[in-house]
């Protein structure tokens, strides 16, 4: 019996995690070109409405609740495949994928948080199944789209507010309607089945290329040689090229094919009592995600995952996972970035221990105040209890419909602290002290009556602590290989002076000599064991799509370097020298320490000069 079963499967359900991104990216690019396609648009959200009765179903039975105008909204993406032909017959499809989006105008996000397939949860039920516990892709097979939102909502808490569900038949087409797509591939994937071992076939070069269907999705499913993991992290990068793809060269003539090819793999269900999507929400939410800034791109994770064929979750790493989902944290990357570079970091709000707050009661409720400060004191901030709020003449004033956040102007932060404290009550005003109001503390909470013993979550902190760099110098032996080809590429090389301590030359390319869009391209390539693969990239071409979305940009000596987090993790760092571009790229799940990967990219010193 073969350990691997892919290559007896549809291949298309193993790429789910993207095609939904690549509907949302091919809309985003309709909303970027304007209303000469209006009518085109209208036929093509009225096609993507809800039509199988199995998703139509989700409406009916009301598990989905109506979006609110301004606020956050949650849409869960659930992925499925069912074999065509007589092999189909009577087979209700798998669902390979579920996924939660939220897009959060108050904060200019976007957070994705991805279930594995084969995560042991327990599931409600649904009108043709008792509650059972298994895996979370059952609920599909047993109870259709429906049960699978009944499922997430169940495990997360999370209120839904659009279900979408993709048949991923349409991946190749759409990848090849934007006419491929430029991906960083980490090392040599290969295999032509002719070995013992039956799997899907592969055959991809290291560095950064264009992918074409075929070879995308050989891409985005392949784990034979690492996990889940691993694959789970080459869909979420081609998600994200593909949004560089886009942005970068998509043109009008390209627009009906790519939208043809989700309309026929997408139906859409909307929260409310017959709600229909319409072209002005889809525009929309195109117009929010395609102006989206740089780093407001979030991936939430589930950690502490065990098993093989049955997965089980740590416990409490659910809801570490939907907090982080619900409350990305915008300042991750300045704050990694000071914590790489050995230093404090500067600006910004103050944090939570360096803010005091004075909670007064405004509502007459017994006990709010205490609350409140209770709650806001495990949140980290210094907190006392002043007591009822007051009027002119000293009387209680308990008519706060909204709580009220008050800010010491005078003192440096205040008005961005009060800001983040207001966001903690939801609907509360900051507004500075007036005259004659002097403030005790930096801030002053009066609770209102909308405050009813809670309030949200915040952004865990999760900067790494800084520590060395683990390099070790290493500079002949890629300087050979260099030297052969320099000569080829038309371009000033760099050599690595530094590599990773528990790195070594990939044995089986470790250089690549190419050409890169009608460029000059040179791709160096590191291993560390099990699947954790790096790389340096090197090319004459400046303006490649994967060097758009640096989070921050740092001058160090004489340089200046872009450098590319996902969330807390230096995932690339890039910088133009000599008419060429450069970059250090992590292995998929950011292996490589922050401070290891600016001392690799700091490294990096002209061929003629390597010593």
């Amino acid at each position: 019996m073969s350990r691997y079963a892919a290559w007896r499967r549809s291949g298309w359900r193993l790429a789910g995690r993207i095609l939904l991104a690549l509907a949302v990216v091919a809309i985003v690019a309709a909303g970027a070109l304007g209303g000469g396609i209006w009518l085109y648009l209208n036929e093509s959200v009225a096609a993507v409405q809800a039509h199988s009765e199995e998703v139509k179903q989700i409406a009916e039975e009301g598990v989905l609740e109506a979006p609110l105008p301004g606020e956050p909204t949650t849409a869960i993406i659930i992925g499925y495949d069912k074999r065509a032909g007589v092999e189909g017959r009577g087979d209700p499809g798998r669902s390979d994928t579920v996924m939660l989006l939220r897009a959060d105008p108050k904060s200019d996000t976007v957070t994705l948080l991805s279930f594995p397939r084969d995560l042991v949860v327990d599931h409600p039920g649904c009108r043709s199944h008792a509650p059972w516990r298994d895996r979370i892709n059952t609920a599909y097979a047993y109870c259709g789209p429906t049960g699978t939102v009944k499922t997430v909502r169940a495990l997360t808490g999370v209120p839904i507010n659009y279900a979408i569900v993709v048949n991923f038949h349409g991946f190749k087409s759409i990848v090849n309607e934007v006419g491929g797509v430029y991906v960083d591939v980490d090392h040599r994937y290969f295999n032509d089945n002719t070995g013992s071992e039956q799997y899907a076939r592969i055959n991809l070069m290291p560095g950064y290329q264009r992918l074409t269907g075929g070879a995308a999705l050989d891409y985005a499913r392949f784990r034979h040689t690492d996990s889940d993991l691993h694959r789970l992290a080459r869909q979420q990068a081609f998600v994200k090229a593909f949004k560089q793809q886009v942005q970068a060269s998509f043109s009008i003539t390209k627009l009906p094919g790519v939208i043809n090819a989700v309309v026929e793999n997408v139906e859409v269900v909307k929260g409310g009592k017959k709600a229909k999507i319409s072209v002005e929400e889809v525009l929309g939410y195109a117009r929010f995600i395609y102006g989206l800034p740089s780093g407001h791109f979030f991936q939430a994770r589930i950690d502490g995952i065990t098993g093989y064929a049955e997965l089980t979750a740590a416990e409490g790493s659910v809801e570490e996972a939907v907090r982080d989902f619900l409350n990305p944290d915008l300042e991750a990357a300045d704050k990694a970035t000071a914590a790489a570079s050995g230093r404090e970091e500067t600006g910004g709000p103050p944090k939570p221990a360096e803010t005091t707050v004075e909670v007064l009661n405004g509502n007459g409720v017994e006990g709010s105040a205490d609350t409140a400060a209770y709650l806001l004191g495990e949140r980290g901030y210094v907190t006392t209890v002043g007591g009822n709020a007051l009027d002119e003449v000293g009387n209680a004033k308990w008519d706060y419909f909204t709580s009220a956040v008050v800010y010491d102007p005078a003192r440096a932060g205040a008005k961005e602290a009060a800001t983040i404290v207001a966001d903690l009550f939801g609907d509360a005003e900051a507004r500075a002290a007036g005259d004659g109001e002097e403030l005790p503390t930096m801030l002053q909470v009066i609770v209102g009556k909308t405050f009813h013993g809670t309030i949200a979550d915040a952004p865990v902190d999760e900067t790494p602590e800084h520590q060395p760099p683990s390099v070790v110098r290493d500079v002949e032996t890629v300087a050979a290989l260099l030297r052969d080809v320099r000569g080829k590429v038309g371009f000033p090389l760099l050599v690595p002076t530094m590599r990773d301590l528990n790195s070594t030359l990939d044995p089986e390319v470790p250089l690549r000599a190419y050409r890169l869009a009608g460029h000059g391209a040179v791709r160096i390539v590191y291993t560390a064991g099990y699947g954790q693969y790096w790389g340096i990239q090197q090319t004459s071409w400046t303006d490649a799509p994967i060097l758009s979305g640096a989070n921050v940009e740092k001058r160090i000596g004489g340089r200046t370097y872009r450098l590319h987090f996902a969330g807390s993790k230096l995932h690339m760092v890039s910088f133009e020298e000599n008419g060429a571009v450069y970059w250090v790229a992590n292995t998929l799940l950011d292996d490589l320490t922050n401070e290891t990967m600016l001392a690799i990219a700091k490294g990096l010193k002209p061929l003629s000069a390597a010593r």
